[in-house]
């Protein structure tokens, strides 16, 4: 049984291919194209899938799309109607793209198709489960339980903006759902835009701003207060009423009311790249724990509905991972499982996955893995042939070591000496985290190490928190975590014996203030409320990665390392070896390996493109 999944047209483009119900290949296409959030059809990622698994498009059994088109163009009409006459602007944007691409999406996926290869349209299954189904399908089967609660919460799909579902050995049964305008995902938006970032892509920045609050200052709850009487309701099942007199998503062309929200919180939406004040910060704390008093409430829920000990998380909520660690402390449920990929790219693996048991009723046997995910290792991999043909394009100095050994053994010790390097190796990962094959790494323990990737590498908002790996069966010496956090999903606590003092008035400081504040024996990724969002690093699912981290154990006492995604602020994660070696010489990364190969950043010819990246990936 071949089935490919696909999901694309609003952000985050992917495909993904199964066989036999065991992933074979999956892929976002901004990887491929370089546009970051690309939403238009993967046909890069369906090509690359397609090669993967040997393939071709007249052996597949079906071609899944994630969500409805027609049930989500019925939730305009009906929107832009019960609202009318706002929204007339926002209307006639919306319906010529609708009736072009979305109301015809069969013709224009047949189309796409014919441009990757010649196929019989005969013998094209064409299926179209639910948005939030897919979200849950992709939690669920790639999930090691044969039951489990599953909660899906995203900014809307077709009608529903969250649900809870119930899986049972090869079936869900949906038991609930919060339907649009209601919304947790574009409640967080709405504050992600108001405070200055990108909606759909600048919420991590809101998640990793909302530390720099002050926890003790009155503004805190005056905030919460607020929120809680004027913007939303929230009630004991964790769902929530948002008053749309403070909105403008659901017909406009901003988030918010823009002018109601100034009078409410008492200052205007802050412009993009603007300085941070400290209100900022207090309202993004604010928000944050809302969100996760609201994530809660629906956690007991699904807990009370389904009786379960085990529960799934999908949706773009579900990259909320100081929520989820929340979720894990509180112990509502034994196990927690977070798809890697839960936004929408990971639609068109869940898709997928709603086909092969849902459709076709196939059963299902439970992993004996960690989960289905192979690590989240699904994207294209390169040998170390295609790394010295982008040399001799580019006229690249490299050394080559014939022992993996002996290169792990080199880069701890440049790591330890202060370098940043490019690890770029096996297969890419799929879903927003790098985790060890497309990574940028970095010691730990370096005081000056966040700041440097922040301003020198990454050219991004030196606020940005920098996420940790450490081997697995080391992290309770670091983290007060439980079990694994495989996929960078959970954000714990460093342990108490790892701390620094802080002045007695630190929660007070001014956000530069903090920023910089030796807090742990682990600086560079020991957030400011002394959190940090883990990387377990596992030898069955990495053992290049879990043998570099074992090197530096044996060089420096310590198993652990920086690990940040390999690009620069605005551009995907690097895919290609080409990709890598432009991202060197383009930032001042000190050192490449790709493969078994070592670049020395000062061995390099001269890079006469330095600066065309700032044109080339708008800012994020």
């Amino acid at each position: 049984m071949n089935i490919l999944g696909i999901s694309c047209f609003y952000h985050d483009s992917a495909a993904a291919l199964l066989v036999d119900g065991k992933i074979i290949a999956a892929a976002q296409e901004e990887r491929f194209t370089r546009i970051k959030h690309d939403p238009a059809f993967p046909r890069n990622a369906v090509t690359y899938c397609l090669e993967e698994s040997g393939l071709t498009i007249d052996k597949l059994d079906a071609i899944v799309f994630y969500d409805k088109p027609l049930l989500k163009f019925e939730r305009l009409l009906e929107t832009y109607y019960a609202f009318s006459p706002k929204g007339l602007v926002s209307f006639l944007r919306a319906i010529p793209v609708w009736l072009k691409e979305k109301m015809f999406l069969k013709k224009l996926i047949y189309d796409e198709l014919k441009l990757i290869q010649a196929y019989d349209k005969k013998k094209v299954k064409l299926l179209f489960p639910e948005h939030h189904l897919s979200h849950a399908a992709s939690a669920y089967y790639a999930s090691p339980f044969d039951d489990a609660a599953i909660l899906t919460l995203d900014g809307v799909g077709e009608w529903a903006t969250a649900s809870i579902c119930k899986g049972e050995k090869n079936k869900i049964t949906l038991l609930k759902e919060l339907k649009f305008p209601h919304s947790l995902g574009l409640l967080y938006s709405a504050f992600t835009y108001y405070l200055g970032f990108k909606v759909n892509s600048g919420e991590y920045k809101l998640m990793g701003l909302a530390p720099y609050g002050n926890p003790d200052s009155p503004d805190i709850e005056t905030y919460k207060n607020t929120i809680r009487t004027k913007l939303i309701q929230i009630f004991p099942d964790g769902s929530i009423f948002l008053n749309q007199d403070y909105f403008n998503y659901a017909t406009g062309l901003r988030m918010t009311n823009d002018k109601k929200w100034e009078e409410l919180f008492g200052f205007p939406v802050r412009s993009a790249e603007s300085e941070l004040a400290q209100h900022h910060c207090n309202l993004g704390l604010a928000i944050q724990q809302v969100t996760e008093e609201i994530v809660l409430l629906m956690a007991k829920e699904a807990k009370r509905l389904t009786g379960s000990n085990n529960i799934c998380l999908a949706g773009g909520v579900a990259l909320n991972c100081v929520a989820n660690g929340k979720l894990q402390n509180v112990e509502i449920f034994s196990n927690l499982f977070i798809q890697p990929a839960a936004g929408d790219a990971g639609g068109a693996l869940g898709a997928a996955y709603t086909a092969h048991y849902i459709y076709f009723d196939k059963p299902r046997e439970t992993t004996t893995q960690a989960d289905e995910m192979k690590g989240a290792y699904l994207g294209p991999e390169y040998a170390d042939h295609d790394t010295r043909k982008m040399a001799k394009k580019y006229v690249a100095n490299f050394e080559e070591f014939s022992s993996f050994s002996a290169l792990a053994a080199k880069t701890a010790a440049l790591l330890a000496d202060g370098n940043v390097i490019g690890w770029f190796q096996g297969r890419m990962e799929f879903g927003p985290r790098a985790l060890g094959n497309r990574s940028i790494i970095g010691d730990a323990r370096n005081p000056e190490m966040q700041k440097k990737l922040n301003l020198k590498i990454k050219y991004r908002e030196g606020f940005r928190p920098f996420a940790p790996s450490v081997l697995a069966e080391d992290a309770k010496n670091y983290f007060q975590l439980k079990g694994t956090s495989p996929y960078m999903l959970l954000v714990q606590d460093v342990n108490q014996d790892r701390r620094k003092v802080v002045p007695e008035n630190y929660a007070s400081l001014s956000l530069k203030e903090k920023l910089y504040y030796l807090r742990s024996d682990l600086p560079s990724i020991t957030h400011i409320d002394y959190s940090a969002r883990i990387q377990t690093v596992h030898k069955e699912t990495n053992a290049r990665y879990y043998e570099l981290i074992e090197a530096f154990k044996k060089l420096t006492g310590y198993s652990v390392i920086v690990n940040t995604s390999f690009n620069v602020r605005g551009e995907p994660i690097v895919c290609t070896p080409e990709d890598a070696y432009k991202c060197l010489m383009r930032t001042e990364m000190d050192y490449l390996v790709i493969g078994n190969i070592l670049f020395d950043k000062k061995n390099q010819p001269e890079w006469t493109e330095k600066d065309s990246w700032k044109e080339e990936f708008k800012l994020d």
